[in-house]
Formats: C-alpha cells, structure tokens, sequence
C-alpha cells in the first residue's frame, strides 16, 4: 500500500544531528531567516526600478539607490550568513553542506562590487552601470534558487526523520 511519507534518499542529509540543534539553536538562523526575504523584496523592486530605467531613461537616481540598498543587504547577509555557518558548521565558509553555494556566492558578490567600483569610477555609462546590475541580479537570482532549493532538502530530511 503506498504512504504519504517521503522516501530516503541515498544522498548524505543536509545537517548531521548535532549540526540541526546548533542550527536551531542559534539567533544567525531568525536572522537569516528575516534578511534573505528583505534582500529578496529589495532585489524585486531594485529590478523593477532597473528595467524602468533601461526601458524609458527614466529614474536613474532611484535604480542607482536601489541597487547600492540591495548590495548593503547582500554585504550584510553574507557576513551573517558566515557567522551562521560558523556556528552550525564549524567554518565560516565553504563549509561542505553548503560548499557551491558559497562558491557562487563569491561571483554575486564580485559582481555587486564590480557595480560599486565602476559607479564609484565613472568607468561605465549609466546604461553600462545597469547592464553590470543586471549581470550581478541574475547571479543573485541563481544563488538564491541554489539556498532555496537547500531549504527544501533540508525540510524534506526532517520529513524523512518524522
């Protein structure tokens, strides 16, 4: 007869037992948990504001904030997020439950950097300046599918544990 539960899976699970109580233990976890949907937000209205801008020349002043509030926040998850790692996993980074992922990470954060050089430099034209902000959010974009999809496996192995 088949069940609802899920199946194990032959991969090793996400977080061993001790690593999911200092997980669920430690305040980086609420933290992480309330900056990644903020940063998301920014990056959603930051898009928008970007797109206006490329799309009718409008609104450079308010894609340009909005893309340096969305790498305040990037800079700010990505140094709790390290501070997080550290606590659950005993490393700041690269730690190998989450090992591409923060390798990915190091190309979003050089992108949103290279965005602040060439702005702080003038090195681009402001359409250069967005199309630079464009690369950096579809890396974004795909680093956070890669932590969404962690959240997930990690949910599906505490199903696989119930």
């Amino acid at each position: 007869m088949p069940t609802n539960r899920p199946k194990a899976s032959l991969r090793q699970p996400l977080y061993t037992a001790a690593e999911r109580a200092r997980r669920d233990a430690t305040k980086w976890t609420l933290v992480q948990g309330i900056l990644a949907p903020v940063q998301f937000l920014a990056f959603a209205i930051s898009l928008v504001l970007v797109l206006r801008y490329m799309l009718t020349g409008d609104g450079y002043t308010a894609a340009t904030v909005s893309i340096l509030v969305k790498t305040g926040l990037l800079y700010l998850i990505m140094v709790t997020g390290a501070i997080w790692e550290k606590v659950v996993f005993g490393q700041y980074l690269l730690a190998p439950a989450f090992f591409w992922e923060d390798l990915f990470s190091f190309a979003v954060i050089a992108l949103h950097s290279a965005y602040i050089i060439v702005l702080w430099t003038g090195a681009l034209s402001p359409m250069g300046l967005m199309a630079l902000a464009l690369t950096a959010y579809l890396t974004y974009a795909i680093n956070a599918g890669q932590f969404i999809r962690k959240l997930r496996l990690a949910r599906l192995d505490q199903a696989v544990r119930v």
